[in-house]
């Protein structure tokens, strides 16, 4: 079930599925351009308009009175983009203005961000950076800023995703999904999941069961018995008990008790010991225990999936373009291989 994301995950998605970044798009500051008799120092934004497509964007020289801030650099902008948008070596940007506001040191940056092959224009964008340097306000979020944008979230993940896993043992690249065995979303997402798993060998790929029980009542159930089934058998197990609970989801509504010990014994569990165990406290805190980082994340639909802590949507994406974020982030992971083919 897909709700609102807040926070870090929202901006994230929103630069994935809307091309350029979907926060407060306002008008570029005053000059944006020096005027001819006025020689402009070298261009500071990212050197990535050098690819030779149809349509080759042109960004106008860079005016310095447009940077009287000192926080942030041209730099630490560039850097923190990078990491949203370095995925794309179509998307270009440059940074024409880091500017000074009515708050106290608090930054307006503008850039220009567009694509290459699809027009020849690119269109300002406007965020600003908090007087700490270390969150920017996008619209109405709030989200993480700097050259590392999603390290914080890795270090929770690597730290606390516990749950079932399949895949390398290595945590260098680490995809971690949350998600809900009664949500519809969840289920067309399975499929996707499977193939990363073939396509990305050297990946750990870790499921947090995240039961939105406000809005399907058997999900936390379903996430007892999944936890359960996962003590009984183990991890491969886990995922077939899933897989299982995904193709009668439908009967969860109507008769969940039989439903779940289907599940389980064709997952090769005993269905009377895992019913038996996910009625007990032990199961409910090890659903809790997940739920808890979820909620930490500020994970609020499912399936929601962070790749090396980055928030990337499973679904509502081309398959390639997921793939491709991927193995971008996997470059700073010496030890994920390439995507298989």
């Amino acid at each position: 079930m897909k709700i609102k994301l807040i926070g870090l995950s929202a901006i994230a998605l929103a630069m994935l599925q809307g091309g350029t970044m979907a926060i407060a798009q306002q008008a570029a500051p005053q000059s944006t351009q020096a005027p001819a008799s006025q020689a402009a120092p070298p261009a500071q934004g990212l050197q990535m308009n050098n690819i030779a497509t149809p349509e080759k964007i042109e960004f106008p020289p860079v005016n310095p009175k447009n940077f009287n801030a000192t926080v942030p650099t041209t730099q630490e902008v560039n850097s923190f983009l990078k990491q949203i948008w370095g995925y794309d070596p179509n998307r270009v940007w440059e940074v024409v203005g880091i500017q000074t506001t009515p708050v106290p040191n608090l930054s307006r940056v503008t850039i220009l961000v567009g694509e290459q092959g699809v027009s020849h224009t690119a269109s300002p964008t406007v965020f600003f950076v908090t007087p700490d340097g270390n969150h920017a306000i996008a619209g109405s979020d709030v989200i993480t800023f700097g050259a590392h944008p999603f390290a914080a979230v890795q270090e929770k993940l690597e730290a606390r995703a516990t749950g079932p896993a399949r895949g390398a043992s290595s945590k260098s690249l680490l995809l971690v999904e949350f998600a809900d065995l009664q949500c519809p979303d969840c289920k067309l997402a399975a499929p996707i999941m499977d193939k990363l798993a073939t396509d990305f060998p050297n990946a750990r790929i870790v499921f947090q069961v995240y039961p939105l029980s406000s809005i399907h009542p058997e999900a936390e159930k379903a996430a007892e018995y999944a936890v359960c089934v996962a003590q009984q058998k183990g991890n491969s197990a886990f995922f077939q008990f899933v897989q299982a609970v995904f193709d009668t989801q439908d009967n969860l509504k109507t008769d969940a008790d039989g439903t779940l010990k289907a599940a389980a014994t064709k997952a090769g569990a005993d269905a009377t010991a895992v019913s038996s165990c996910a009625a007990s406290p032990a199961a409910a805190d090890a659903v809790a225990t997940s739920v808890k980082l979820g909620k930490d994340l500020e994970v609020n639909e499912t399936p929601s999936l962070f790749v090396n802590g980055r928030p990337v949507p499973v679904t509502g994406v081309p398959y390639a373009t997921l793939k491709q974020i991927i193995a971008y982030t996997a470059q700073e992971a010496p030890a994920a291989a390439t995507p298989g083919h």
